[in-house]
C-alpha cells in the first residue's frame, strides 16, 4: 500500500473541513452584509475578510464602527476577543514546532475555531503524522477560500437587500459553534475555560460595547491555560515519581 503523499493529506483536511464551511457560510455572507451599516466600501469590507480572517473580530470591529467607538476601543476588542486562539495555538504547537517559520507563520494566519476543531481531532487521532501540516494547511486554506467567497456574496446581496442580515441566518454560527465547543469538553482544562468564560459573559452581559465578553474571553483563557500548566505539571511529576 502506498505511503499517503502531500497532496492526498491536503485533499484530505479540506474534505474534513466540509460540515464547517457549510456552518460557515451564512456566517460570511451576514458579516458582508453588515459591512454597509458600518459605512464601510465593499472593498474594505472584502479586505477586512482577506487580511484579518477571524469571524467573530470582524462581527465585534464592524459593530463597533457603527456605534462609532474609538480606534482604541475596537483595536482592543478585536485583540481581547482573538486572545483564545493562544489556547488553540497551544494545543497545536507540539504538533507543528519542528516546522520552518514560515510554516508556522501560515498556519498560525490559517488558525480559526473551526480549522482547530478539525486539525486537533485529526492530531489526536495521529499524534506522529509526519505529513499532518499537509492536513491543517488543506482545512485552512478552504476555511480561507469560503470566507471570502461569502463575504464577497453577502456583499453584494448587502447592496441589493439591505435586510439581509435580518432573515435568521445568524443561527448557522451559533450551531457551528455548539459542534466545535461540545467535542472540546472533555478536556478539563476547556470545560473549565468554558465555563469560566460563561459565567463571566453572563454575569457581566449588561456592559456596554461587548465588554462583558471581552472580560469573558481573557478569563476563559487564563483559566484554560492555568489548568492545562498545572495538569502538564502534575503529569510531570508523576512521571518522574
Amino acid at each position: 500500500m502506498p505511503h499517503p503523499t502531500a497532496f492526498a493529506h491536503f485533499t484530505a483536511g479540506a474534505r474534513d473541513t466540509v460540515p464547517m464551511l457549510v456552518g460557515a457560510a451564512p456566517f460570511g455572507m451576514i458579516f458582508g452584509a453588515l459591512v454597509g451599516t458600518a459605512q464601510l466600501a465593499p472593498w474594505q469590507g472584502q479586505l477586512m475578510s482577506l487580511g484579518v480572517f477571524a469571524g467573530s473580530s470582524q462581527f465585534i470591529a464592524v459593530g463597533l464602527m457603527a456605534g462609532l467607538a474609538s480606534s482604541l476601543v475596537i483595536w482592543l476588542a478585536t485583540l481581547i476577543v482573538n486572545l483564545r486562539h493562544m489556547l488553540y495555538a497551544a494545543a497545536l504547537l507540539p504538533h507543528v514546532q519542528h516546522l520552518p517559520s514560515h510554516w508556522r507563520w501560515l498556519l498560525g494566519f490559517l488558525l480559526t475555531d473551526e480549522t482547530f476543531a478539525v486539525v486537533d481531532s485529526y492530531y489526536r487521532q495521529h499524534p506522529q503524522a509526519a505529513l499532518g501540516h499537509w492536513y491543517f494547511l488543506g482545512s485552512g486554506l478552504s476555511m480561507y477560500a469560503n470566507w471570502q467567497v461569502w463575504t464577497l456574496v453577502g456583499l453584494a446581496f448587502g447592496a441589493v437587500f439591505p435586510q439581509l442580515q435580518t432573515l435568521g441566518l445568524d443561527f448557522a454560527m451559533v450551531v457551528t459553534f455548539i459542534a466545535i465547543v461540545v467535542p472540546q469538553l472533555a478536556r478539563v482544562p476547556h470545560l473549565g475555560a468554558a465555563l469560566a468564560a460563561g459565567s463571566v459573559a453572563y454575569a457581566l452581559k449588561g456592559l456596554p460595547f461587548k465588554l462583558g465578553l471581552m472580560a469573558a474571553v481573557v478569563v476563559g483563557v487564563g483559566v484554560g491555560m492555568g489548568l492545562t500548566r498545572l495538569r502538564a505539571r502534575v503529569d510531570t511529576e508523576g512521571a518522574a515519581t
